[in-house]
């Protein structure tokens, strides 16, 4: 089920004229004898912030890992800016993953360095930038994040909303065109939580960059997309605007919504 419409903010969603940034084509991968991901299709276009829905289990993080290269697929194609991740030679696989950054589930911070270090990894391993560079990147990043002046501190002395900016941070640091968000509202509350919200959409308009998303909250799905898509079973079963997608019919996707579990989820 594909429908389109206005999304979050108001603009037109769907694959704008051209190419999409992203695009995942017949995706299969298994674990043990255990499919994951079965013939997963879709786009995401330029600028668009795109959200993944599921419970746990639905096959979300395998997806991510597989969109930005983390992990081979048993078959299918992984198109990004219309190169196949799938098929390019592996010098080349790490050239097309500069155009991501990734924040990772809890933020994944090195807990022996500080914030300032945190962020000046990438750029020190990737970079030939000064240390003065270094440092005015790391405060532009900071500030796009809203956390000045805390670049000496340790990352146990962080909240775990800071901790997650921190984190998005660091994924900005290189200038990357692609940002991937791997439950960045996991363990927050909800006051937290929509902080974190916030900033993701700040990011987005203030870099101008694709999003792609992936989180089983549906009040933080609502809030930064432009199209949400529920994965289950290793399938994508809905891909809509937040406003068309709050009414499907399905019984699934209501009862997650409201959350519910179906009998099948308990038994």
């Amino acid at each position: 089920m594909t429908v389109t419409g206005p999304g979050a903010n108001g603009k037109k969603v769907g694959p704008e004229p051209g190419p999409p940034t992203i695009a995942v084509i017949d995706l299969w991968k298994s674990f043990a004898g255990r499919n994951v991901l079965c013939g997963i299709n879709l786009e995401v276009a330029r600028g668009e912030s795109f959200v993944i829905v599921g419970g746990s289990g639905a096959g979300k993080s395998v997806l991510l890992k597989h969109i930005i290269g983390l992990i081979a697929p048993d078959r299918g194609n992984i198109i990004v800016d219309g190169e196949d991740l799938t098929q390019s030679a592996p010098a080349r696989c790490l050239e097309i993953r500069r155009k991501f950054g990734m924040s990772f589930q809890e933020g994944a911070l090195f807990d022996s360095m500080n914030v300032f270090e945190n962020i000046a990894f990438p750029l020190r391993r990737h970079t030939a930038m000064s240390e003065g560079e270094i440092a005015e990147r790391v405060r532009e990043c900071l500030a796009l994040v809203h956390l000045e002046g805390v670049e000496t501190k340790a990352t146990n002395e962080l909240s775990g909303g800071m901790r997650r900016r921190v984190g998005f941070a660091r994924a900005i640091a290189l200038q990357p065109e692609i940002l991937l968000f791997d439950e960045p509202n996991t363990g927050l509350d909800p006051i937290t939580a929509g902080v974190v919200d916030s900033v993701i959409v700040e990011m987005r308009e203030h870099l101008a960059v694709t999003m792609v998303t992936i989180t089983h909250d549906m009040k933080s799905a609502f809030r930064i997309a432009d199209r949400v898509a529920m994965l289950r079973a290793g399938q994508i079963v809905a891909d809509a605007s937040p406003e068309v997608f709050r009414s499907l019919p399905d019984p699934y996707i209501q009862k997650f919504l409201a959350g519910e579990p179906l009998e099948e989820d308990v038994a």
